[in-house]
């Protein structure tokens, strides 16, 4: 299981060209682990067979008896946050955990834009997760300076070696991985005035919408994510919300410049064979301008020659009554 965050301390220039502040990622771990442990929730016993493991990271010094997940690693990247969890009876099977940072804000290279990726491995298969934040902007071109982010990220992002053992082979590259797990604030918009998305809205005509998604446009031409999927979207565009409510920001503020259109910034995408999407979700919570975005996947996993399946993302499938909203019209 892997949760990730954006801008979770202010990119101000304090957090972004002297010291980053820690407190507020010590306290969503704490709060993650106390959701996913539970009582009577996210029990091992409680899974079928074909959902017998979980894909995360662990510190094998929180496996306390009574924790069904465990903090493998996490890691902060001025507001850009990554956390990976495992089930508790996995942290013997998950090694080589290494991460790798990049940074694409201020100056091309500063962290308040970029990414945290982490590698592992589960078995005998590796995983990666990447967790950015690519270029904000939606005037026409801002979508390059996005696919640009994603391709220095796949060029530059490398792990360190750790096993030279000729009979394993290691990834250093995000692409070298078995299963690839891409998500976070991706930044792409919808390639449509504010009043057509806003006439779409209005009637819940969400397929036109998102044939003018910049993401969808942009993959289909080959300019960015070649090779990499993602679940069909059945939910609304995650951005740009007014503060704690349902209102889309457009419509309370009146200087245009500071107007946004709505969008689906918020991606996840895969790479790779023996994965399969489960579930594709947004939730409601309210204290960002922002929508959550989670999935569950079942991967493989390789035990000398034999093949487990894994769940990621959650122990079961999520109640969707409880993340998804009824299409509503843009008000």
């Amino acid at each position: 299981m892997f949760c990730r965050f954006q801008e979770i301390v202010p990119l101000n220039a304090g957090n972004v060209l002297v010291i980053e502040d820690n407190e507020p990622a010590a306290k969503w771990l704490a709060l993650i682990s106390q959701a996913i442990n539970k009582p009577g929730k996210y029990s091992p016993e409680d899974s079928d067979s074909s959902n017998d493991g979980k894909h995360g990271k662990f510190a094998c010094s929180e496996a306390k008896s009574n924790m069904n997940y465990c903090l493998v690693a996490s890691k902060q990247m001025v507001g850009i946050f990554l956390s990976v969890w495992v089930r508790r009876e996995l942290v013997q099977h998950v090694g080589h955990l290494r991460v790798a940072t990049i940074g694409r804000g201020i100056m091309g290279c500063l962290g308040n834009k970029g990414c945290i990726a982490m590698s592992m491995s589960l078995h005998r298969t590796s995983f990666c997760f990447v967790c950015s934040h690519l270029a904000s902007g939606e005037k026409e071109g801002d979508e390059l300076k996005r696919n640009s982010d994603v391709a220095e990220i796949l060029k530059s992002a490398q792990f360190p070696r750790i096993c030279k053992s000729p009979c394993r082979r290691i990834p250093e590259r995000i692409l070298d991985h078995d299963r690839v797990i891409w998500f976070g604030d991706l930044n792409y918009r919808v390639a449509l005035s504010y009043q057509e998305t806003r006439s779409l809205l209005r009637n819940n005509d969400w397929n036109s919408l998102l044939e003018r998604d910049q993401l969808k446009i942009e993959r289909e031409a080959g300019r960015v994510f070649n090779g990499w999927k993602e679940g069909k979207i059945t939910f609304a565009p995650t951005y740009k919300y007014s503060q704690n409510s349902d209102i889309y920001a457009g419509e309370t503020v009146k200087s245009k410049k500071k107007r946004r259109t709505p969008a689906w910034c918020d991606r996840i995408l895969w790479h790779g064979n023996g994965m399969e999407q489960l579930q594709y979700l947004r939730g409601e919570s309210k204290f960002s301008d922002h929508r959550p975005v989670c999935a569950v996947f079942a991967a493989q996993a390789e035990m000398n020659n034999r093949y487990r399946k894994a769940c990621l993302g959650a122990d079961s499938r999520i109640p969707s009554d409880e993340l998804i909203p009824q299409r509503h019209s843009f008000y």
